[in-house]
C-alpha cells in the first residue's frame, strides 16, 4: 500500500485531514527565476503545473534586491531571461516614454526595480492558466518508490502552509527550483555542501590554502535597494538588540583613511552601489569583493544549507543585524567622522520597495547551498581553455550557455570582521561556456530535475549561480519534463537532441554566438550547427578580454561570431561537410556560410531530423 494512504487514515482517526489538491503533471518547488522559467516552459508545452513557493513573494533574488543581473555581455542573453528583460524594458517605455531616463537606466530591461521585476514575473505566470501558484507552502516530505535497479520515483510531495495545514501535491515530474536544494535532499539524491579538495576534480582553485576540502560555503548577505531621493528615502533603524560595541571596530578604517566612503561602486567603500544605477535613482547594494570590511558573512552561514527552519531563521537574523546594524552605526554614531556620517545619510532604503518588511528584502542572498551530484558534475574542466582554440570545450549535449566568470565572495574569514580577511575568494575570467544536460539530471530519481542547486563542484558552481543561467537551466528543465511525460521515459533517458530543438525554437541558446541574435531567422540553424562543432576551430586562442562597457558589463566576447556573410572557403567547406549528419548531402551551389547552412538546415528539417 502506498505510504500516503495509511497516513491519511491515521490523520482521519486523529480528526485531522491531509488535503490533496487536484494533481498536476509537473510540480515545481521554488519560484526562483529558475523555477518560474521551468513552470512557464512546461505550461507552454501544454502541461499542468503546481508552482510552490515557501515565501510570500515569488521571483527569488530578481525580486529581492538583485537587480544588477549577473552576466557579461548582452549577446549572451536568450530564452526566458531575454523575454523577461524585454518585458521589463517595455514596462518602463509604457510608463515613462521611450526616451526617458528610466528606460535608459533599466539597461535594456536587465536592471529593473524589484517591484517592477515582480510585476513582470507575475504577469508572465498569469498568462498561463495551467500554472497554479502556491505561496507560503514549505516542503515537509516526499513520497517515493524505490526500484531494485537503484532507481526511484517521486509520487507526491507534502507541503505545509504557514497556517499549519498540509497539502499533498501529486505529479509525474518534479523540479527543484530552490536555491537550497531542499527537494533533491528530501528525494534522497546525493549532494555536496562546501568545498571539494583540489584533487577531487583536479581544480587548482579548489579547497583551502592546503588544497583540502571542507564544509565551507560561499558567504551570504542582503542585496539592499537604496536611494538618494529624499521623497522616497526611508532611513534604516537600529535592529532589535542592536549593540554599538559590535561595530566600533570599523572606525579605524575611516580615521586612518583606509576607507573614504560608506557607499561606493569601488573598494573605497563598504556598501557597493552597483553600476549602472537602477531607474528612479535607486541602487542595488551588495558586498564589495576583496574589500576590507564586508557585508557577506561566510563565518556564519555554513549551517544554513542543511539547517532546519529555526536554524535558517537565526542565520538570516544574524545577517540582518550585521548588514543593517552596521549601516545604522555608520549613519548615526557620533564617533564616525562627521563627513563620513553625513555622506552615508544621503542614502536610505526605499519607501516603495519591500514596504511589508521595512524596506529590507525579506530574502537573504543564498549564493550557494546544497549542490546535486548528478549525471554530469560541472567543473573547471567545462570552462577551461582549449589549446589553440578561441572557444571552450565543445559540449554536444549542451542545454544552456554562460558568459561570466568563476567567482566566490569567500567561504571563511580569518580574524574578526574588522581586522581579518575572507578565505576562499576567487574571480577567474573564462571564455563563454556550455552547460551539459547532465548538470540538471540526478543519478537515481527518474522524475526529478534540478536546475538551480544543480550538479557542480564548488568552483564550477561559481560560474553557474547566476539568475540568467539559472533561468536557462530552468527553461530546459521545463521542456525536459514535458518530453519525459510525452515519451514516457525517465529524465535520464530524455532525447537531448529533441530537447535542444525545442530550446532553439524557444530562442534559448546552447552555445554563445555573438552575431546571431535569438530573433534572427538563422538562430535555430546556427545553434544546431554549433552543437555539431561548426563554429569551433574558426578562431585561434587565447583571445583578449572583451572591451568594458560599464561596471561588470562588456562588449561581445571576441572571435565568437558566426560571420555568416563571409564567403565559404574551400577549407571551411571541407570541414563543414565532414560534420554533416549521415544521409545529408553537402550543398553544391552555396557561396557563403549563410547559404550553405540554410540549405543544410532545411534538408535536415525536411527529413524530420
Amino acid at each position: 500500500m502506498p505510504f500516503f494512504r495509511p497516513l491519511s487514515l491515521l490523520l482521519a482517526c486523529l480528526g485531522l485531514r491531509l488535503a490533496a489538491a487536484e494533481p498536476a503533471e509537473i510540480v515545481v518547488y521554488g519560484a526562483t527565476p529558475g523555477g518560474i522559467a521551468a513552470a512557464v516552459a512546461a505550461a507552454k508545452a501544454g502541461r499542468s503545473v503546481h508552482l510552490v513557493e515557501p515565501t510570500a513573494r515569488i521571483g527569488g533574488m530578481l525580486t529581492h534586491g538583485l537587480s544588477n543581473s549577473d552576466f557579461r555581455s548582452f549577446e549572451s542573453l536568450s530564452g526566458f531571461f531575454l523575454d523577461f528583460s524585454r518585458r521589463v524594458e517595455a514596462y518602463y517605455v509604457a510608463k515613462y516614454g521611450a526616451g526617458s531616463p528610466q528606460v535608459a537606466a533599466c539597461f535594456r530591461g536587465t536592471h529593473g526595480e524589484p517591484s517592477v521585476n515582480l510585476e513582470v514575473l507575475e504577469a508572465m505566470i498569469a498568462e498561463l492558466p495551467r500554472i497554479r501558484v502556491w505561496r507560503r507552502h514549505s516542503l515537509v516530505r516526499v513520497e517515493r518508490t524505490e526500484f531494485n535497479r537503484g532507481r526511484r520515483r517521486i509520487h507526491a510531495a507534502v507541503f505545509k502552509a504557514d497556517a499549519g495545514a498540509e497539502e499533498r501535491l501529486a505529479g509525474r515530474v518534479f523540479i527543484d527550483g530552490t536555491y537550497e536544494g531542499d527537494l533533491l535532499a528530501a528525494a534522497g539524491e546525493p549532494y555536496h555542501v562546501g568545498r571539494e579538495s583540489r584533487a577531487h576534480y583536479g581544480e587548482p582553485l579548489a579547497g583551502n590554502a592546503r588544497g583540502e576540502g571542507d564544509g565551507q560555503v560561499q558567504g551570504y548577505n542582503f542585496r539592499l535597494v537604496m536611494t538618494t531621493r529624499e521623497d522616497n528615502r526611508l532611513m534604516p533603524v537600529a535592529p532589535a538588540g542592536y549593540r554599538r560595541d559590535e561595530f566600533v571596530g570599523v572606525l579605524p578604517y575611516f580615521t586612518e583613511g583606509r576607507l573614504t566612503k560608506v557607499f561606493s561602486p569601488g573598494a573605497d567603500g563598504i556598501y557597493r552601489t552597483h553600476l549602472p544605477l537602477l531607474p528612479n535613482d535607486k541602487a542595488d547594494v551588495n558586498d564589495t569583493p576583496r574589500g576590507p570590511v564586508r557585508l557577506s558573512l561566510p563565518d556564519l552561514n555554513d549551517g544554513y544549507p542543511e539547517g532546519d527552519a529555526a536554524t535558517r531563521t537565526r542565520i538570516v537574523r544574524e545577517h540582518y543585524n550585521h548588514n543593517i546594524g552596521l549601516l545604522y552605526f555608520l549613519q548615526n554614531d557620533t564617533a564616525v567622522p562627521e563627513a563620513i556620517r553625513a555622506d552615508a545619510r544621503r542614502w536610505g532604503l526605499c519607501k516603495d520597495e519591500f514596504f511589508e518588511t521595512g524596506g529590507v528584502p525579506p530574502m537573504l542572498y543564498i549564493r550557494e547551498a546544497r549542490r546535486l551530484v548528478g549525471q554530469h558534475v560541472f567543473t573547471g574542466a567545462d570552462t577551461a581553455p582549449v589549446p589553440g582554440e578561441a572557444r571552450t570545450r565543445l559540449r554536444g549535449d549542451s542545454i544552456a550557455s554562460g558568459d561570466y566568470v568563476h567567482n566566490c565572495h569567500g567561504t571563511g574569514r580569518t580574524g574578526t570582521r574588522f581586522d581579518g580577511e575572507h578565505d576562499g575568494e576567487f574571480y577567474l575570467n573564462v571564455s563563454p561556456y556550455q552547460i551539459p544536460y547532465g548538470t540538471i539530471v540526478p543519478q537515481r530519481t527518474e522524475n526529478l530535475l534540478v536546475p538551480v542547486a544543480c550538479s557542480a563542484s564548488h568552483f564550477g558552481f561559481g560560474a553557474l549561480r547566476l539568475e540568467p543561467i539559472w533561468s536557462s537551466l530552468g527553461q530546459a528543465a521545463g521542456w525536459a519534463a514535458h518530453l519525459a511525460i510525452q515519451t514516457p521515459q525517465p529524465v535520464q533517458e530524455v532525447n537531448v537532441s529533441a530537447l535542444q530543438s525545442l530550446l532553439h525554437t524557444e530562442r534559448s541558446a546552447t552555445l554563445y554566438v555573438s552575431d546571431v541574435a535569438p530573433d534572427s531567422a538563422d538562430f535555430a540553424a546556427v545553434q544546431w550547427w554549433a552543437l555539431r562543432g561548426g563554429f569551433h576551430g574558426l578562431a585561434s586562442g587565447p583571445q583578449p578580454p572583451p572591451a568594458p562597457l560599464v561596471g561588470q558589463y562588456t562588449a561581445a566576447f571576441p572571435s565568437h561570431a558566426a560571420q555568416l556573410d563571409l564567403p565559404l572557403t574551400p577549407e571551411l567547406r571541407t570541414k563543414w561537410t565532414a560534420l554533416l549528419p549521415a544521409g545529408i548531402a553537402a550543398p553544391t551551389g552555396a557561396t557563403t556560410r549563410a547559404e550553405w547552412l540554410r540549405l543544410v538546415f532545411f534538408n535536415v528539417r525536411a527529413g524530420g531530423r
